[in-house]
C-alpha cells in the first residue's frame, strides 16, 4: 500500500514546525515523531534546561491536541495523575474528577523525582491506555502519549524507575548540549521571546490517528523480521546481560521501524531502519550484570556490540 501523500505532508509539516523552534535537534524530532505514530510512549533522559519540555509542549502545539503537563516530585500522589471520585451532596453519590492524565500529550516532567507508588500508578495508563479509580475503568482519548524527562539518576532526590515502567517506554532518547553555533541561534531566536509560544497548529489530532492507522500497512519483509528478532535475542544471550529484551521490546522495535520508513517517505522497512533504531528501543531495557557495571560496560555499548555481530540481510525479494 503507498504512503499518502496528504499523510506525508502533514507529517512533514508537523516536523518542520518543531525544527523551527527545538534547533540542531533534527534527528532526536524524528525519533519523537516516530514513537508518536508507532502509538509508543518515549523517555528523554538529559539533564536541565537541554529544552526536553520545550519539545514535547511544540509537538503538542504543532498538532493542536489537548495538553497537560505534571510537575513530577515527592509529593504528588497517583491520584494527582489518575483523577479522583469526589462525593457530590446534591446528586447523593460520588462523581469522577479526571486527572491531567485525561489528555492527547501527557508530559510528565522529571518522572524520576516522584515516589515508585506514583510512578507505578501509570503504569495500566501506558499499557491499556486506561485508569481505573474506585473499581471503575475509564477509557483515555486517542490518540495518546505519555512523554517522560528525566534527570541522570546520580542527580539529588531521583528515583530509579521501575523494570516494568521502562519498558512500556517505547524509546529512550538523549538531546545533549547544543554546538556553539545552534547555541548562538538559539539565544538570537530567544530575543523576541519563547518561538513555542508563536507556533501554530499545522495538523490536529484527527489526521495523527489516521496515520497510526496506515502505519500498520507498512511492509516489513520475513528477512527484516528475523533480523529484528536476531538482535533482541541476541541481548538475552550476551554474557553482559543479566536480563535481556523483552518480547514486548520486538514489537516496540517493529512498530518503529514501520513509522520510521513512513516518516522516511516510504512503505516498505529496511534493515537500516532496524539498526538505527535498535540503540534507542533496546537500551533501556536492558539490565547489566554487576560485574559488567564495575568495568564501565553500559547497555548502549552492548547493543552496539550486538548489532556488529549480527549479520544484515543485503538482498529481499518482495
Amino acid at each position: 500500500m503507498p504512503v499518502s501523500s496528504e499523510s506525508l505532508q502533514t507529517i512533514t509539516a508537523v516536523k518542520t514546525n518543531l525544527e523551527s523552534c527545538i534547533l540542531g535537534k533534527a534527528f532526536e524530532i524524528q525519533l519523537l515523531l516516530t514513537a508518536l505514530l508507532a502509538e509508543g510512549h518515549i523517555l528523554i533522559e538529559d539533564v536541565p534546561g537541554t529544552g526536553k519540555t520545550q519539545m514535547i509542549k511544540a509537538l503538542a502545539k504543532s498538532m493542536n491536541g489537548d495538553y497537560r503537563r505534571v510537575q513530577c516530585n515527592p509529593d504528588i500522589l497517583p491520584s494527582d495523575i489518575t483523577g479522583v471520585s469526589v462525593f457530590h451532596p446534591r446528586e447523593e453519590r460520588f462523581l469522577f474528577r479526571p486527572g491531567p492524565v485525561m489528555t492527547n500529550i501527557l508530559l510528565a516532567d522529571e518522572i524520576n523525582r516522584a515516589t515508585t507508588k506514583t510512578q507505578s500508578a501509570l503504569l495500566e495508563v501506558m499499557e491499556e491506555r486506561s485508569v481505573t479509580v474506585d473499581g471503575e475503568t475509564h477509557e483515555l482519548p486517542k490518540p495518546f502519549m505519555l512523554c517522560a524527562t528525566q534527570n541522570p539518576i546520580d542527580f539529588e532526590g531521583t528515583y530509579m524507575l521501575p523494570e516494568a515502567q521502562l519498558d512500556r517506554f517505547m524509546m529512550k532518547i538523549c538531546l545533549g548540549y547544543p554546538d556553539a553555533a545552534t547555541e548562538k541561534n538559539l539565544l538570537q531566536q530567544h530575543k523576541l521571546g519563547q518561538p513555542v509560544d508563536q507556533l501554530q497548529p499545522v495538523a490536529h489530532m484527527d489526521q495523527i490517528a489516521k496515520m497510526q492507522k496506515e502505519i500498520r500497512n507498512v511492509f516489513i519483509d520475513d528477512a527484516v523480521t528475523d533480523y529484528l528478532l536476531k538482535i533482541v535475542r541476541k541481548t538475552r544471550q550476551h554474557p553482559a546481560v543479566l536480563l535481556g529484551a523483552s518480547p514486548r521490546a520486538s514489537l516496540s522495535l517493529m512498530m518503529a521501524s514501520k513509522a520510521y520508513a513512513f516518516i522516511q517517505q516510504r512503505d516498505y522497512v529496511l534493515p537500516d531502519d532496524v539498526k538505527i533504531l535498535s540503540p534507542y528501543v533496546l537500551s533501556h531495557r536492558i539490565i547489566l550484570r554487576p560485574e559488567s557495571r564495575l568495568d564501565n560496560v553500559t547497555t548502549e555499548s552492548v547493543v552496539k556490540n550486538i548489532l556488529q555481530q549480527v549479520h544484515v540481510p543485503v538482498a529481499l525479494e518482495r
